[in-house]
């Protein structure tokens, strides 16, 4: 039998117990992580993507997450105060969608963990010191653009047999465009390719770049996958429309805004291992420690409708080996 003062001291126990335990479950840590992004979070991509597979790790915003969204709108000069400003917010971590908004982070911080996406080249940039040990604050996947870009180029020709002069937009403020630029080159002169090199720094030169691509009569278009022309997709597909010039591009938001053929790696599996750099590194891991990831898969996805708009047959043989086809 437990007497009188026995059951009071218990009942004081547990009475006191009670509230320190809700306390710390409210108390709970909720990691706040950066997104420096050339587009909005409320875009279907990887906006999606991303949350997704942090929810599949356990991390919920509203309930141990919080993400601070900065998107630059497609100027990448914006990515340096961006940058500054989740520095200032003090984010637990920084996820940069692309290059300009990696080499901004970094510049930014040298001590908050930077996890990169669609940035290439990470050694060529300064950003890492090895792709096994990067030896900084940042790490992440890359996409090895160079290669890339010649692999694009090569797919591009075989869709448009006939083409011997194809003209290739990019952006010199993108700092990653000129080691891709020496990829296609060397991958036009294996294909006996004459190249015409544009450049486009602002949505009002795409009209003059196009122009220019009908006076020298190219025969199709590369467009290097850019935040400007990822912002203004819908103006680059009117245009390669209007101009009737078969295009290749970047990631398949291009293809879903009416471009004809994207090649790049697979997004679902670049943002699920994003999640699982987020999650390790929140847990205590260095980035210093985590090897730079390569992709391992690519999707190659055309667009036969606007096949067909445009006049183009695409060989059966590179529509079978393509890993999406828009009817």
């Amino acid at each position: 039998m437990i007497d009188r003062r026995t059951f009071l001291a218990g009942t004081g126990a547990v009475l006191l117990a009670t509230p320190l335990g809700v306390e710390a479950q409210q108390a709970a840590k909720v990691w706040r992580i950066g997104v420096l992004s050339p587009l909005p979070s409320t875009w279907a991509g990887f906006p999606a993507l991303l949350r997704q597979n942090l929810r599949e790790l356990g991390y919920v915003e509203g309930l141990n997450l919080a993400i601070e969204w900065r998107t630059a709108e497609g100027k990448t000069d914006r990515f340096g105060d961006l940058a500054a400003e989740l520095v200032r917010l003090k984010v637990d971590l920084i996820v940069a969608i692309v290059p300009g908004a990696t080499l901004a982070a970094r510049k930014a911080t040298a001590s908050i963990p930077i996890v990169m996406v669609n940035t290439p080249d990470p050694v060529q940039l300064g950003l890492v010191v090895s792709l096994g040990r990067p030896g900084g604050n940042v790490t992440g996947t890359t996409t090895l653009s160079a290669d890339l870009c010649g692999k694009q180029l090569e797919l591009l020709k075989e869709a448009v047999p006939r083409a011997v002069r194809i003209a290739v937009l990019w952006n010199p403020d993108n700092p990653w465009h000129p080691l891709a630029l020496k990829g296609a080159e060397a991958a036009a002169r294996s294909l006996a390719l004459q190249l015409q090199i544009l450049e486009a720094r602002r949505l009002e030169e795409f009209d003059r770049a196009f122009e220019a691509m009908t006076r020298k009569r190219a025969g199709a278009v590369l467009i290097l996958a850019d935040p400007l022309t990822v912002f203004h997709r819908i103006r680059l597909t009117e245009l390669a429309a209007k101009r009737r010039l078969p295009a290749m591009y970047g990631t398949r938001t291009y293809v879903e805004a009416g471009g004809l053929m994207s090649y790049w790696a697979n997004e679902a599996d670049l943002y699920r291992r994003v999640g699982s750099y987020v999650d390790r590194i929140l847990k205590g891991a260095k980035p210093a420690d985590l090897p730079v990831e390569q992709p391992t898969k690519f999707d190659l996805i055309i667009n036969l409708r606007t096949a067909k708009a445009l006049g183009l047959t695409i060989p059966p043989s590179l529509v079978g080996r393509a890993d999406e086809v828009l009817q």
